[in-house]
């Protein structure tokens, strides 16, 4: 796996999952805009740690959500 640079997410337009709920449980927020990276992190801790996935990968993990391959 190679190592990219940390984009610069200080202007990043973060998004809120839609499994996320208004009730504020489980919050997850990605970036949109970034080529090679998905930025990932938690909403009720914006100044908090983030995490970046290669894109093919995250686009492999939402796949499997969505085809329901996970647990609940």
């Amino acid at each position: 796996m190679a190592r990219t640079s940390r984009p610069d997410l200080n202007d990043a337009a973060w998004r809120k999952s839609s499994y996320s709920n208004q009730a504020g449980g489980d919050c997850v927020e990605v970036a949109d805009g970034f080529r090679a990276v998905v930025p990932v992190r938690d909403s009720k801790a914006p100044a908090g740690p983030m995490l970046c996935f290669e894109a093919a990968a995250w686009a492999a993990f939402i796949g499997e959500l969505k085809a329901g391959h996970h647990r609940p």
